[in-house]
């Protein structure tokens, strides 16, 4: 595309030498000293210099992203606050370069750096801090961080194989199903109130965050989407077949990955996706017991009847691991997701919804006393705990901005045996424009 840019501006220049040169009579070519185009060939070249660069002119370069910020109110029975934030690594403002070159007919190669921008991260903000900083890297508000670093070979026959920081198979599965228009206004996982404490009546150095009221036990966040982290990988995607397509990944300290995945955008009236995901660590950076793994899987099915705009999204996840000094349960974690997309605006569709989790055996409990029972596993899981999310919302897309924007209500609640916790609530209004 930049070299297509720069041919215009260098025949743009020299259409505007021969009109000057064979337009002005001789007179008029000496009162401007030869330099009849002088102002448009500056403004040409102030053009050029502008335009972006790249030193291989065999590979593309394609610059986009988004930026997307948003008002949360809470309420967490003790105190209420209003903030301002992102939505969160993952999901924050950010500039995405993409490139490819095609090496043959069948085979392409390219490369993915995506750079997140944290002005504050959802993730990381709780009733003592109003700003979060980056939650991947730890790094301050305000600061940058890499999700994606990644090169690919493409083979449109073979499939693709990518080396880097990237998704592992089955990070954000479900998510990627959701074609309802919904996704950046609610999912399964407890973004915003991610990093807040439960409040509750405790025992002596115990504690829960709401991310931990259906835990992944440290892989990756929660309540649903484990493993849900790009890390440093080799990923296998397979060619389409019919709707079904696979993937497998490796990496990190070890972690893998396998899914398989069905769509169908065109099945009669309806839009139909299945999902079935399988992944587990040893890491212990990724919270995996000494000696032993965290496994995870999950399912999930996306419907849509297209005429009409009605969705429902439905997902499933379970966590276990294969040692565990502590007896921590399975932990199930459910999620229900309805609404439509109605066309009640000309602006673009209008998206109201519904949302419901159910998290069963889950509640991950943190004890600061440094008691033995409690410091050789990376936390206990409360068995017969329950976790409930439910809220609704609208979305509104305007197309003609390439953006959305929502407001949100949710309810957050605990059950956990002993304990006596109050409900958490929010209310967000929140707007994401691509570019």
């Amino acid at each position: 595309m930049r070299n297509i840019t720069k041919r215009v501006y260098s025949v743009a220049a020299a259409a505007a030498s021969l009109i000057c040169a064979f337009a002005l009579s001789p007179v008029q070519a000496a009162d401007l000293g030869g330099n009849c185009c002088a102002d448009l060939e500056e403004r040409i070249a102030e053009l050029e210099s502008m335009a972006v660069r790249k030193g291989n002119r065999k590979v593309s370069l394609t610059i986009s992203g988004w930026v997307s910020e948003q008002i949360v109110h809470w309420d967490d029975g003790v105190e209420s606050n209003t903030y301002i934030t992102g939505l969160g690594s993952a999901f924050a403002s950010n500039v995405n370069f993409t490139g490819k070159a095609q090496i043959s007919q069948d085979l392409s190669a390219g490369y993915v750096l995506h750079i997140e921008a944290i002005t504050s991260d959802v993730y990381t903000t709780n009733a003592d801090t109003s700003r979060g900083g980056a939650a991947i890297t730890g790094g301050p508000p305000n600061s940058l961080q890499v999700l994606y670093s990644y090169w690919y070979l493409k083979s449109e026959q073979l499939g693709r194989f990518a080396l880097g920081q990237i998704s592992p198979a089955d990070d954000s599965a479900v998510q990627m199903l959701d074609s309802s228009g919904s996704l950046v206004a609610a999912y399964w996982v407890a973004y915003d109130v991610f990093g807040f404490n439960v409040r509750g009546n405790f025992a002596a150095g115990d504690s829960v965050i709401w991310g931990n009221a259906s835990s992944c036990r440290g892989f990756g966040g929660g309540p649903g989407d484990c493993n849900g982290l790009p890390v440093n990988i080799v990923r296998y995607d397979t060619p389409v077949f019919g709707g079904f397509s696979g993937r497998v990944s490796w990496g990190e300290d070890d972690n893998w990955a396998v899914a398989a995945q069905y769509v169908n955008n065109n099945f009669g009236d309806m839009t139909v996706k299945g999902l079935l995901t399988y992944s587990e660590t040893t890491d212990a950076r990724q919270g995996a017991p000494a000696g032993g793994a965290l496994e995870y899987m999950m399912a999930s099915v996306y419907l849509q009847h297209n005429p009409t705009g009605l969705f429902a999204h439905a997902a499933w996840g379970q966590i276990d691991q294969s040692v565990n000094p502590l007896n921590n349960p399975e932990s199930d974690t459910y999620y229900i997701k309805a609404g439509a997309r109605l066309k009640a605006v000309p602006l673009g569709a209008t998206i109201p919804y519904g949302e419901f989790l159910r998290a069963t055996d889950s509640a991950f409990v943190v004890n600061d006393s440094g008691t033995a029972e409690r410091s050789d596993d990376v936390g206990r899981v409360v068995a017969g705990s329950e976790a409930t999310f439910w809220g609704f919302g609208v979305v509104q897309e305007i197309d003609a901005a390439a953006m959305s924007v929502w407001l949100r209500y949710r309810e957050h609640e605990l059950d956990l045996p002993g304990v006596d916790t109050e409900n958490m609530s929010t209310i967000a209004f929140g707007g994401f424009i691509n570019f």
